[in-house]
């Protein structure tokens, strides 16, 4: 499955599983700083999120409209748990697929756009999503829905793998441990895309859709299920976020987060999987350590944020990492590769 890993990126991802889930709540036990908890568990959950849209773009889509994936899997799992009673873990994978479900119904229309027209589309999904949530009675309107309980325990065969999140000394940690934990998966998803036949197609798609289709790439086949696959993570990103809030309204996802999840992935880079993880990071921390300016806070934010995009164009990851070059040939070839390994 990880057959390209090397021994190095293995040490490296141990190195990092070791911070997330060892070094960072011994740190935070020590410090008693707790509210980092909260911090770091919405950097964990919006990297998801800003993940999907990363794989947009691998088939070079803009995509500006993952606040209303987000927002339709946050109302989602909510309805599930508050009005039918459905267990947290089910609601969870549920609320993904019925955010993915959503994203090829639109997805079917306006993939056959591209660059400003389909950005332009995107851009409109989230408030057309918020008012929707405002019209509709199952999801309370402006009032939105409150009091979500926490999640259940998780139990296999009668052994329990997770706690009642209600009955732990420290909700919040539960909440880190869970967040970081779908984080790594979700980024290990997306490693193993991009290195199979899907990913191999999406390259030569992103190059030359013209070139790929003419060798035998059912280009909207391959458009609508990447589509679906980072709606889905969008909407696991904003069920989390609901569980986390225990409460999500229409504004719990603005047109500005989908502006923001865009910037997540150029800042980190473009060309790097992790890219999402560490732009997310980056951002939600720099925003915060900004605000003792005051008034001047988002006049620096936004200046520093346009330094780095001239100084960095291919994100900070590019700062270490070389990104080969790439031209219509090895897109040809990423395109007869995925179509070989696919016989």
């Amino acid at each position: 499955m990880f057959k390209n890993v090397t021994s190095k990126q293995w040490l490296g991802l141990a190195a990092f599983l070791l911070a997330i889930f060892v070094a960072v709540p011994m740190f935070i036990a020590a410090t008693g700083r707790t509210d980092f908890y909260f911090t770091l568990t919405m950097v964990a959950l919006l990297s998801i999120a800003s993940g999907g849209v990363w794989l947009t773009f691998y088939i070079g889509r803009i995509n500006i409209g993952q606040g209303a994936f987000g927002l339709i899997g946050a109302y989602a799992s909510a309805v599930m748990i508050t009005t039918f009673d459905v267990n947290f873990w089910l609601a969870l994978p549920i609320a993904g697929l019925f955010a993915a479900l959503v994203a090829v119904l639109i997805g079917l229309p306006i993939l056959r756009l591209r660059g400003v027209y389909f950005a332009m589309i995107t851009l409109v999904l989230t408030e057309v999503v918020k008012l929707t949530s405002l019209a509709l009675d199952i999801t309370n309107g402006a009032r939105g829905i409150t009091n979500i309980p926490r999640p259940d325990a998780l139990s296999i065969f009668g052994v329990t793998i997770i706690p009642d999140f209600a009955t732990m000394a420290n909700p919040k940690l539960g909440f880190y441990y869970l967040a970081c934990l779908l984080m790594v998966l979700a980024f290990a998803a997306l490693y193993r895309i991009v290195n199979s036949r899907l990913g191999h197609l999406c390259r030569s798609m992103q190059q030359n859709e013209e070139l790929a289709s003419s060798i035998g790439v059912n280009i909207s086949h391959i458009r609508l299920i990447v589509f679906a696959i980072s709606s889905f993570f969008g909407g696991i990103g904003g069920a989390m976020v609901a569980s986390l809030t225990q409460s999500v309204y229409p504004n719990t996802f603005q047109v500005k987060d989908s502006v923001d999840f865009m910037l997540n992935v150029f800042l980190g880079g473009l060309g790097y999987v992790f890219g999402p993880m560490l732009g997310t990071l980056t951002i939600y921390f720099g925003w915060d350590l900004l605000f003792f300016f005051g008034k001047w806070q988002l006049l620096i934010y936004s200046t520093l944020l346009i330094i780095l995009m001239l100084i960095l164009p291919n994100g900070i990851l590019s700062l270490r990492l070389k990104k080969p070059g790439s031209d219509v040939a090895k897109a040809a070839d990423a395109a007869g590769l995925a179509l070989k390994e696919g016989k």
